[in-house]
């Protein structure tokens, strides 16, 4: 028996009865799924509201963080960083300079002492020379990243070296002359020159050298 058939043999009363029974089990079915729907996006806006509080309170601690930091707190860490940095660029200057100045201080004192003994000289003259243009090297690739009175004293500094070389080479070429021997009086005041130029005016020039790369470098000091 077909499914026309079967509508056909029943009365019309029942017929009625089995269409309102199907009307309201399709009703129930769809009130359900409108509950379940309605629950899960009752569920849905409850997790959203939570992390909407969320956000907010976080927003809140921000500005309660904010308002406790000191005005400019931000730019004082960007500055101290940026002062953190200057700091290791100068003193890698300072690490750079200074060997090269007091190497050429202990060449120039040896070559002077050679001199004034009469010993052999040639090869600490060189020596003291090269410590002299080394220096000025070192000196002139960092004079960017060195304050003005460290830059003001390395360059005084070598100037002074520098000119007690050239009296010392002066002196040490009228002990060589064979026309004229050199009166004691010129090789004496050549050499009161250099004592004058290396052992008072530089020396003096490296201690303030060192006295302001120490104040620039070692902050507790």
């Amino acid at each position: 028996m077909d499914a026309g058939q079967f509508w056909t043999m029943l009365p019309p009363h029942n017929l009625s009865l089995l269409i309102a029974a199907g009307a309201s089990l399709l009703a129930l079915v769809a009130l359900l799924m409108l509950l379940i729907s309605r629950r899960r996006n009752q569920h849905q806006i409850r997790a959203l509201k939570q992390r909407i509080d969320s956000l907010w309170r976080e927003i809140d601690d921000m500005r309660v963080v904010d308002f406790n930091q000191p005005l400019g707190g931000k730019a004082s860490d960007q500055g101290a960083a940026l002062e953190q940095e200057r700091y290791h660029t100068e003193k890698t200057a300072y690490d750079v300079i200074w060997p090269k100045v007091w190497q050429l201080h202990d060449r120039l004192g040896v070559f002077l002492r050679a001199v004034e003994a009469g010993e052999a000289a040639n090869d600490l003259r060189l020596e003291a020379r090269q410590a002299a243009i080394e220096a000025r090297t070192q000196l002139n690739q960092c004079r960017p990243f060195c304050s003005e009175t460290v830059e003001n004293l390395a360059s005084r500094l070598i100037d002074t070296e520098i000119k007690a070389h050239l009296a010392a080479c002066q002196h040490l070429d009228l002990k060589k002359g064979a026309a004229n021997a050199p009166s004691t009086h010129d090789l004496h005041v050549f050499q009161e020159k250099c004592h004058a130029l290396h052992d008072d005016e530089a020396r003096g020039l490296l201690n303030q050298l060192a006295s302001s790369i120490r104040h620039r470098t070692l902050r507790d000091a």
